[in-house]
């Protein structure tokens, strides 16, 4: 199915839209996603999902990997939905609707890859600040480096993790995510 990009779509929309193909919505505008991901990218979400599941064992808040929809604006427009690669919600609430989180997440993080890379550091970024996402990483498998945004007084504060043994996870206290496992050959 062939979606019309000067068409304004809803979460309502988004829906119907059925699963040969997935989407993301961004302000009304559907956005195709990429074929599935190199194994690179994978193997990547998945240790950094690993190592965030194991400290978050028996903690109130949640990881979860794409394709997770995440409706940034569900109270107002609801027609923004993306699925970053690893989602982090603290607040129970957001998940009561079976469809995702509604609401906004307090982490977020996307692994770029060489077709999503202008919308992960662009697009997405903005969005994610606007909406109030209190942490943003883009993890760059070709740089082996990780940038980290952290929200204060509503911009974000950019740090670059390159050669660094660990990154801090500033919403959730004590955790770190170790690099060299993440980038490992």
């Amino acid at each position: 199915m062939e979606l019309a990009k000067e068409k304004y779509y809803t979460y309502t929309d988004y829906l119907t839209w059925g699963d040969e193909r997935r989407y993301e919505l961004i302000e009304g505008v559907p956005f195709a996603m990429s074929p599935a991901p190199s194994w690179i990218h994978q193997k990547i979400t998945g240790e950094i999902f690993r190592q965030l599941a194991n400290f978050l064992d028996g903690k109130p808040c949640e990881v979860f990997t794409a394709p997770f929809d995440v409706r940034l604006n569900a109270e107002e427009d609801d027609d923004t939905v993306v699925q970053p690669d690893i989602t982090i919600v603290c607040d129970k609430s957001k998940l009561e609707d079976k469809g995702g989180c509604k609401g906004t997440p307090d982490m977020l993080i996307e692994i770029v890859s060489p077709a999503s890379a202008k919308r992960d550091r662009i697009e997405k970024l903005q969005l994610y600040q606007r909406a109030g996402v209190r942490e943003y990483w883009i993890v760059d498998p070709d740089t082996t480096s990780v940038q980290v945004y952290i929200l204060k007084d509503d911009d974000y504060i950019i740090t670059v993790y390159k050669d660094a043994a660990s990154v801090p996870v500033r919403v959730l206290e004590g955790c770190e995510i170790n690099l060299a496992a993440v980038f490992k050959k």
